[in-house]
């Protein structure tokens, strides 16, 4: 509890940063996968399934030329948006302060849009936001509704952004084409979650920011944290600086 902490008068350490490149790799990696059925096609050569070459086997979506939608243009957002431009993807996004960033996405190539044109444009969905009161179920039956039939969904955010019952029935009602999620809710999933039973849904155990060279800088800088901390000193990575500032 930041403000709780803030009105004690108490740093609070994080790691900034040090994640943003890593998780949009990974987020493009599921879209890909997602894309071109990667996961199923694993399956289906272990199940034994595979005899001959076949034209129309486990045919997937094109990313190249395809329009993505990111939903939250931070520092991961643009990562992704970055990425998308090797693949000539049209880039819209959505974000509730889009001048903040404009430059930036001046820069990739990407419009800002409203929420619900994001959604009704996109054949990619990847969803970059915190989850604070307004994100807590931000795709729900009714953004579902407006996705186009072909549509795939990422979620490397948090698992909440995301009504879980609303993305099943999506699915399996065929309102949207895939989805792939590293964040779910609950988290983890239980066994027998009927998304687990999808062969149009991906799921990994929130593995995003999961890198060898990522979880050692993140060791790090909680070290130097740390260190700072108990010699009474500021803390280099500071969520609530104003606190650091009171004892100048």
């Amino acid at each position: 509890d930041v403000a709780a902490a803030t009105a004690r008068g108490i740093p609070v350490g994080h790691t900034p940063g040090v994640l943003t490149d890593t998780t949009a790799d990974f987020a493009f990696a599921l879209l890909m996968a997602a894309a071109r059925r990667v996961v199923e096609g694993v399956h289906y050569v272990k199940a034994g399934r595979w005899r001959t070459w076949g034209p129309t086997l486990l045919m997937g979506h094109d990313v190249h030329h395809a329009t993505l939608g990111i939903i939250g243009f931070g520092r991961i957002g643009q990562g992704v948006a970055r990425r998308a431009a090797g693949f000539d993807m049209r880039v819209l996004y959505y974000d509730r302060n889009p001048d903040e960033d404009a430059e930036v996405a001046h820069r990739l190539g990407a419009e800002s849009r409203p929420l619900d044109e994001v959604l009704a444009e996109s054949d990619f969905i990847s969803l970059h936001v915190p989850l604070t009161d307004e994100t807590y179920h931000l795709i729900g039956e009714r953004e579902f509704r407006l996705m186009k039939s072909s549509a795939v969904l990422i979620n490397t955010a948090r698992g909440p952004v995301v009504d879980p019952q609303a993305l099943y029935n999506a699915l399996t009602n065929g309102e949207i084409a895939y989805a792939a999620l590293d964040v779910t809710e609950p988290e983890p999933l239980p066994p027998d979650h009927p998304l687990l039973r999808l062969e149009n849904c991906i799921v990994v155990p929130h593995i995003a920011s999961s890198s060898l060279a990522t979880r050692n800088r993140m060791a790090e800088m909680a070290a130097e944290n740390l260190e700072a901390g108990l010699k009474g000193e500021k803390l280099p990575y500071c969520v609530n600086p104003e606190v650091q500032a009171q004892d100048e």
